[in-house]
Order: structure tokens, then sequence, then C-alpha cells
């Protein structure tokens, strides 16, 4: 007897709704307006049966190559290497800056005086589930770029500054934690997302359209 929709993991229904409506837009099935019009209805959309709505009517077999690209492409970057337990960051009347690639440990530790600091996760390589971000900022300003698909917790204490989240967690289901803590001073810290969810998928579809257009006779 099938399960009923709703019974199901919601993470796991939009994964395979999304599958759908990459798989067809890349065929030619919909447009690109078609499109992003329904996966803004997917990524918002609080029921199972919302996200079955927006693919009811088209081809539901996707192809097994989007599925091998969109985990190649999409996954949250776990590395076997080994890293440093601790990274520690020092700004004093200067910047500095983590981006690209980068192995990240299992804490960061940040000390900024007069100084900023931007850590971009977006396409860094994590080495654990768990990574912890210690923050002290004085006159000064820290910036964390985080994926839209991980979790991130703030516990940083601010007096006489400001400490803004806007990081939307839409985690799945191996997504790391990010955990910020410390002391905010006459300072800013912002946690904000760089591409969002949707970008990276409009980003991949349009990458599988062109290489399937690229296979047309």
């Amino acid at each position: 007897m099938p399960v009923q929709i709703e019974d199901r993991p919601s993470e796991v229904v939009k994964e395979e709704v999304i599958d759908i409506l990459v798989h067809n837009y890349s065929h030619g099935y919909i447009s690109s307006e078609a499109f992003e019009r329904r996966l803004d209805t997917v990524i918002a959309a609080s029921t199972n049966q919302a996200m079955l709505d927006e693919v009811s009517d088209l081809e539901q077999t996707p192809d097994d190559t989007i599925k091998k690209s969109k985990e190649e492409s999409l996954s949250i970057n776990y590395s076997n290497e080994a890293t440093e337990e601790v990274t520690t960051l020092v700004s004093i009347l200067g910047g500095s800056d983590l981006a690209g690639q980068w192995p990240v440990p299992k804490t960061i530790r940040v000390f900024s005086l007069f100084g900023g600091n931007d850590i971009d996760f977006t396409d860094a390589r994590f080495s654990s589930p768990n990574v912890t971000i210690e923050v002290f900022s004085l006159f000064g300003g820290v910036d964390i770029y985080v994926p839209e698909n991980v979790n991130v917790i703030s516990k940083a204490f601010c007096i006489l500054g400001g400490v803004s989240n806007k990081a939307a967690s839409i985690a799945p289901r191996n997504a790391p934690t990010i955990t910020v803590k410390g002391l905010v001073l006459l300072s800013g810290l912002d946690i904000k997302v760089k591409t969002t969810l949707k970008e990276k998928f409009v980003a991949f579809a349009n990458q599988m359209k062109t290489m399937f257009d690229t296979k047309q006779p």
C-alpha cells in the first residue's frame, strides 16, 4: 500500500519534484518562465501536495544524467582530506577573508579590531557536520556568507552593535550546522546568503538545457 503523500518527508518530495521540473525544462517541454514560476511555488510550498500539483501535467521520469549532475553540482561539498582543527583570523586596522573552495575546520576564531572579516562558505569544502565560529569584534565588522541549504545558529552577544542573520535554512538531511557565537561590541555581524537556492537551481537547469541542446542532431 503506497504511503500517503503528506506522510512522506517533505525534503524528499521537494527534491523529486525539482528533478521533474529540471528534466522538463532542459528537454524543452516547458519555458524558462514556467520553470521559474513553478520552482518558486515548490520552494515556498508548505505541503507535499502543493509541490506535486506543480508537476502533475509534466513528464514524470527525470533523466538519470540530471540526477547525477545535480548531486555533483548542488550537494554540500564534503571533503575527506585532513584539515586544521582551528583556524584563526585576525584583522587589526585591516581586513581578511576566506572564500572559494577552502577546507573548513571545526572551529574558526575571528578577532577584529577596527577591521573587517569576510567568511564565504558558498563553495567551501566541509570536513565536519558541525562548525563553530567564535567571534570577537570591536569597532569592526564580520560578514558570513552561507549556502541556503545549511543550518545556521546565531548565539553571538551584541553590545552597541548589530547582529543580523538572514540565512534562511532549507537544509537537506546531510547539511552541516554552523554555530556563530561570541561578542560583537560597537560592531556589526551579518550572516547572509550569497547565492540563493533558486539561483543555483536555475543555473543548473540552464546548464542541463545547454548540454541536451548540444546533443540534439
